[in-house]
Order: structure tokens, then sequence, then C-alpha cells
């Protein structure tokens, strides 16, 4: 089957985006707004070395999260990278849990295990939110999600799965296995391509010869598009057309999202490998928040005064939420157990060193783990 690509969004069928009610489109712009304000007040946390770990921005890809994830039903599965979580917001992840995670405070989603948005709420239809905790390794959630939509055929159930990747994720061997058997088995996945530009620090042209992702879509026999990833309107537009597909038996779609990140790979990436200019560039002229916000004052009669109450309910949503994260505790050391195994036990720290002999450090740190000291003696 080959696969049928377009460059715009408009469709015989009209432009579902734009034909959402307002109310449908200021709740985009809540998400949008929500998704870029919880992550400026992560930073501030941040650099006040309260968050654990690494802080990752969606910087001017908020739109790709938003827009794509607000096209799935409550019932879907979705599988979220790092710069995703406005979709995670859209699907049901709240403020409160997202800043424990990234603070690694006790009652966090993870128990303070993980990074992050890498936690998950996954089960039956109507039970669970319907979000699955990524893993790091790039491309690997494309076969997981293949996965998870073959039991969704095999059941019988009427859920599609959403998976995203980054353009450096296609050129892996996951992916390429993942998407290969979910087009063979035509199962109900959508593979988002979030082009920003860079693979980490890596230029797109660098890393692939294909003119456009979307193309890779023809070798796997799949639907393939193509859209304007800083339009939110677009984006819903594509991938509501490629959930409804997937819905109704017609297999796999590709779509290829374009955008740009305008922070680097993580917080601590100083961006050096940009060209001196592009980074205010896309700032100045394709933001997307700036650019739907033009979308409501100019063809919705949407007030600044309306989309100010909207900025500010959000500020008291996220400063409760910080509040309240700020006031948990630590994690217990023995939650470490917790999860890992089907019924958790409760042991003593160091227990596995009862009864052994471990007055000197010489006897467990041979000189071949290279942390061998001799002044210390003991036998080797």
């Amino acid at each position: 089957m080959a696969a049928r690509r377009r460059r715009g969004p408009e469709t015989a069928g009209g432009h579902l985006g734009e034909a959402l009610p307002l109310e449908q489109k200021l709740v985009l712009y809540y998400w949008m707004r929500m998704t870029r304000t919880l992550e400026e007040r992560l930073v501030a946390l941040y650099r006040q070395t309260k968050v654990v770990g690494g802080l990752f921005r969606s910087l001017g890809q908020e739109a790709d999260a938003v827009g794509s994830c607000f096209a799935l039903e409550s019932r879907d599965v979705m599988s979220p990278l790092i710069r995703n979580m406005g979709a995670m917001l859209v699907k049901g992840a709240t403020p409160l849990e997202i800043l424990k995670q990234y603070m690694a405070k006790g009652d966090s989603p993870t128990r303070g295990r993980e990074l992050n948005i890498h936690f998950g709420d996954i089960g039956p239809a109507g039970s669970t939110r319907g979000f699955l905790g990524q893993i790091s390794p790039l491309g690997d959630m494309v076969p997981v999600m293949a996965g998870v939509t073959m039991t969704f055929k095999m059941r019988g159930e009427d859920r599609v799965g959403l998976v995203y990747v980054g353009d450096g994720a296609t050129s892996t061997g996951a992916f390429h296995e993942g998407i290969n058997f979910a087009a063979v088995q035509r199962l109900p996945l959508v593979v988002i391509i979030e082009n920003n530009g860079y693979a980490y620090s890596t230029p797109t042209a660098k890393q692939t010869a294909a003119k456009q992702f979307v193309d890779k879509a023809i070798g796997y026999g799949v639907y393939g598009e193509q859209c304007d990833g800083n339009d939110v309107l677009a984006v819903y537009d594509c991938t509501k057309r490629a959930v409804d597909r997937a819905r109704a038996g017609e297999g796999v779609s590709l779509l290829e999202l374009m955008t740009y990140r305008r922070k680097g790979h993580a917080e601590h990436d100083n961006q050096s490998y940009v060209p001196d200019g592009e980074i205010e560039q896309w700032a100045a002229e394709n933001d997307p928040i700036d650019r739907f916000v033009r979308v409501l004052r100019d063809r919705e009669g949407v007030s600044a005064e309306t989309l100010a109450e909207i900025d500010a309910r959000i500020v008291r949503e996220i400063d409760a939420a910080t509040d309240e994260a700020e006031r948990s505790g630590v994690p217990d050391p023995l939650d470490a157990l917790v999860g890992v195994y089907a019924d958790p036990p409760a042991e003593r720290p160091l227990w596995f060193r009862e009864g052994a002999d471990v007055s000197s450090l010489g006897k467990e740190r041979p000189e071949g783990w290279g942390t061998w000291d001799a002044s210390k003696g003991g036998t080797r």
C-alpha cells in the first residue's frame, strides 16, 4: 500500500481543527500555556537545586504534544517522550504529580525512583488515564506500543495507541522493527515524529539522508502525513484523521510534525552547536503559543482579558501545586524495593552482609576494580 502525503491540513471533509468549538480551542490554549508555565516553574526549582536530575524543556514544541494528544479519547493509550509533558497533562497527569516526580518526593508517582515524566497509568479502558511511562533508549517505545496495540486488536477493543519519537530515533533499529511489525499486523497505532531539527546536538542533515521523515512511511507501506507542528489546530487536524483511520481498522499512520526546540537537550545544554540567531528567529516568528493567541484574538474574537484570566488561573494552580509538593517528604530508603518484586520484602538495610567479615575494605575491592588502595592493606 503506497503512503499518501498531504502538505497542508485541508481535506475534502474540512479542517477538523478549525471546526472545533471555541470552548475546545480555549482548552487547547489552557494546556499549551499550562505546559510552558509549569516548565518555567520547574526551571526556577531546578536553579534552587530542588529538582533532582535533569530538566528537559519543550519550549517551542507545546503545540505538538497538546494538539496531538487532544485528538485521542480517554480509552486510548499514549506513550510520551521527555518533551511531551503537554501530552501527559492533556491525558490526565497533574501538575502536582509532575512537580513531585521532578523533585523526587517520597509520595511522587515513582516514590523518587525515576526522572521527570517517567511514570505511567495504564490498564483497562475507563479505569486508568492511559499513558505509558517512557523508557529512555531512543525508539524503544515504538515496539512497546506495537505490543500494546496488538492487545487491542486481539481483544477486539476499540482503542488506539499513539507514540512519540524524535527525529534521531528514526535512525534506530527499534524504530524500524516496531513500525514494521505494526504495519504488517495493521495495528491501530499512530507514530508521531517530532522533527525539531536536532538529535541532541546533531543536525538532521548529519544523521539521515532522507529529505523528509514522512518519506519513510512509503517503505513501511503505511499512511504518511507531514504538518506544521507549531500550528496547534493543524496538529490536531492531522492527528485526528490518523486516530480515526486507526480506529476504523486502517492500520498505522506515520506523522511528521515540523517544529523547533528553543532549549537544549536538557537545561544543562548551552546549545553551542546552534547557529547564531536561529533560536531568536524561531522565537520571534514561529512561537506556537503566540501564533495561537493571534488566531484566538483575530479570528475567534477572544478578548485579552479572557486569555489573561486563563493565565492567572494557571499560575494559581501551579502555585498551589508547588506549595504542596514542597511540603512532601523524601522517600524512605526501603521504598526502593516497592514495585520491584511481586511481594515487596521488608528487609533490614545491608542484610546481605550479615555474618560476613567486612572489617577491611581491601578484602572487598580487588586491585582489578581500579579502586584498590595498597595503603589500606588487607588481602587482595
